[in-house]
């Protein structure tokens, strides 16, 4: 009997010692300023730029997506366009590629233009993105794909993360048809912020 109590509490312990160790690992991560540096066209961004002071609309996909994020940063658009100028201007839309092996600043920023001139497109080291994509729950595995061009896909999870400048989640909005959803959140959270 007393074999199986200190089998169960040694079970205990680890088990609570994995899980600080875990949760060290991702503060350490997550509070670092370093994952929030990104490569946009030719320049680096700061997506947690205290200064800035609009609320963050990301994004993450990439740009090999045959589906589902074209049709995410369609609907971004349609929000986008469907907002006041004055609401515009204290939006940043950001589109994260989860695919940093194809996906450099260039090619994701030329990708979001495609949507709409707002939306930067941005990439970063395979470390980095994993970190922000844990940061915010953002699940995204690869799937090798044999017979095709393509050589791989990027399986992801699909919503619009709403960040204020310090990299704080606000609100997240899934996967939807409707730019309505997206633009009340908008209009709901850059009213908080002025």
């Amino acid at each position: 009997m007393k074999v199986k109590v200190l089998v169960v509490v040694a079970a205990l312990l680890a088990g609570f010692g994995a899980r600080y160790l875990v949760e060290q690992n991702d503060k350490s991560a997550a509070t670092s300023s370093e994952i929030g540096l990104l490569q946009s066209g030719t320049e680096t961004i700061n997506l947690f730029d205290e200064n800035d002071e609009r609320v963050r609309v990301v994004y993450f996909g990439y740009t090999h997506c045959p589906d589902v994020c074209p049709t995410s940063l369609a609907i971004l658009s349609a929000s986008l366009k469907s907002l006041p100028e004055e609401t515009l201007e204290g939006v940043r839309p950001v589109f994260i590629t989860l695919d940093p092996e194809r996906d450099n600043g260039e090619a994701a920023q030329e990708y979001a233009g495609y949507f709409h001139p707002n939306i930067e497109g941005a990439s970063t080291s395979t470390d980095k993105t994993t970190a922000l994509a844990r940061k915010y729950g953002v699940l995204y595995q690869i799937t090798h794909m044999e017979d095709s061009a393509m050589e791989y896909a990027v399986d992801h999870s699909s919503y619009f993360y709403f960040l204020n400048p310090k990299g704080e989640l606000l609100e997240k909005v899934p996967h939807t048809l409707n730019p309505n959803m997206v633009s009340d959140a908008i209009l709901r959270l850059t009213t908080q912020t002025q």
